[in-house]
């Protein structure tokens, strides 16, 4: 089935959200139902994915087949999916906890063998659901509930992750870069393998309020004013520039054609 007009892809019987009040995962999720919407997917052979934590609850608005499936395990399920109906196009919502903690060694194996599946990860650096803990991409000197005097374990870069691991399209973007979101989503859709499209986003509950930006607007700025896109990026490195510990690197990290698994019929 196609669908006639974006709200087809909700169900609106599940609306409101209970996301809060300027959670940039709704942001994101626009952003996909634009993607998927203007790519006229079959909403019949459509199905959304996720683990655990705030940006997990997604697939229960979507009017698919979907899977809330269990911590860090999103992609096992998904998979598995993928695997019996390859004909499916199949997306993967989670977050920076889920994805890169409990899940990490699934997320590296699904991107070594380059699984068919688009992977939406909301980074919003902290476990937003579950009470605010520090996670594996919570930045250098920053507050959370397990890291009250700062965190100082280095975090993970999960689109260098993805790229070392094999993933055929890699990119990140922030709450802020709408348009640049959505039109990764559609390129992720749209390359065979396993595509990993990163979002810096803002969690005023959990993150903000413990790190001097609890208006929403105040972090969407932050992004606006510390993303640097790669290209640039690299220029300084060979310029041998320093970036700015805050900045926020944005941009397509990879493009490429390795062998697929579960590619599309």
């Amino acid at each position: 089935m196609k669908a006639q007009v974006k709200e087809d892809w909700f169900r609106q019987d599940r609306l409101p959200h209970i996301f809060c009040v300027g959670c940039g995962n709704g942001t994101v999720i626009n952003c996909v139902v634009d993607a998927v919407y203007d790519l006229e997917l079959d909403i019949d052979k459509t199905v959304f994915i996720s683990g655990i934590g705030c940006s997990s609850r997604a697939p229960g608005y979507m009017a698919t087949d979907s899977l809330h499936t269990t911590h860090g395990r999103a992609l096992a399920f998904a998979t598995g999916v993928k695997l019996g109906r390859p004909e499916f196009d199949v997306i993967v919502f989670t977050g920076d906890g889920d994805l890169a903690a409990i899940g990490g060694n699934h997320f590296i194996h699904a991107c070594r063998r380059n699984i068919d599946l688009t992977v939406v990860c909301m980074n919003n650096q902290i476990y937003g659901m579950t009470g605010g803990q520090g996670s594996p991409c919570t930045p250098i000197g920053k507050l959370s509930t397990t890291t009250p005097y700062g965190a100082n374990e280095t975090p993970f870069d999960l689109c260098e992750l993805a790229v070392a691991a094999g993933a055929n399209y890699v990119a990140r973007w922030t709450s802020y870069h709408a348009k640049e979101l959505r039109n990764a989503v559609i390129k992720g859709i749209e390359t065979p393998g396993l595509s990993f499209i990163e979002v810096a986003c803002q969690c005023p509950t959990s993150f903000g309020n413990k790190n001097k930006l609890r208006q929403p607007i105040d972090h969407v700025n932050f992004f606006r004013k510390n993303a640097i896109f790669l290209q640039k990026a690299k220029k300084m490195e060979e310029e041998r520039k320093e970036i700015p510990a805050e900045a926020v690197i944005v941009g397509e990290y990879a493009r490429r054609s390795r062998p697929v698994i579960g590619g599309r019929i």
